[in-house]
């Protein structure tokens, strides 16, 4: 299962159409989604409007789509509230810059233009190794997923409205959504109890104190969970 899976899933059997992707580069996920309210950000797209042509004769739903180059910030601070004044997002990808503090913020300000019913996914949140669970700027070679991690233990342990979980999938694909009434749900379902820090000592984890509490912190569930929590076909 991978990100494609899961918003493909949700959109055929939850209708959640109203799309947002975070951290487009080519496209490779974000063209290939079929729905009529699309919206790209990104500060450095990696494709030409040759390429946006091709792929909206392979997906006629790409005709609509809303392409905003500039940072995730500027998007939510100059454009959000017009773009999302009539539709409020349903389902969104997060996988713009991998940095705990940049990720973090790219949840919250979807929040706020998020329905009840909708859900994030978080890209990159499950990294294996120490070289790949750091900074950008600490990043040498190979996989970076950066401390993303950190976002999702920020978001379990700060924000008791939401639940949040990490699939064991796709490098970590972190599930987000508000919490509805009767949430504890079946045993079947159920999701870790939330870790407890304060905000400025989540900066300050290590990669090796995720790899002793993995399971625990990011309360990482398998593949197949996934659709035991939303309810959904296999």
């Amino acid at each position: 299962m991978n990100r494609l899976d899961v918003i493909q899933a949700l959109m055929r059997q939850k209708d959640l159409k109203n799309y947002l992707e975070i951290g487009v580069e080519n496209g490779h996920i974000f063209f290939r989604i079929k729905s009529s309210f699309k919206v790209a950000v990104d500060p450095n797209f990696m494709f030409d409007t040759s390429r946006r042509i091709g792929k909206t004769l392979i997906n006629p739903y790409n005709l609509t789509n809303q392409y905003f180059e500039k940072t995730s910030d500027d998007f939510f601070a100059q454009d959000a509230p017009s773009v999302f004044s009539q539709k409020k997002i349903q389902l969104a990808l997060v996988d713009g810059m991998h940095e705990y503090q940049f990720a973090l913020r790219d949840v919250e300000n979807t929040l706020n233009y998020m329905g009840n019913e909708g859900v994030i996914i978080m890209h990159d949140c499950n990294p294996q190794t120490q070289g790949a669970a750091g900074r950008f700027e600490d990043w040498e070679t190979g996989e970076w997923n950066g401390d993303v991690w950190k976002t999702v233990i920020h978001l379990r342990s700060q924000r008791p409205d939401l639940n949040v979980f990490v699939l064991d999938c796709d490098q970590g694909l972190g599930i987000v959504t508000r919490k509805q009434a009767g949430d504890a749900g079946p045993p079947s379902v159920a999701l870790e109890p939330a870790p407890v820090f304060a905000p400025a000592d989540i900066n300050a984890l290590t990669y090796d104190s995720l790899v002793k509490n993995r399971n625990k912190w990011l309360d990482l569930k398998p593949a197949s969970f996934f659709y035991d929590y939303f309810g959904l076909q296999k």
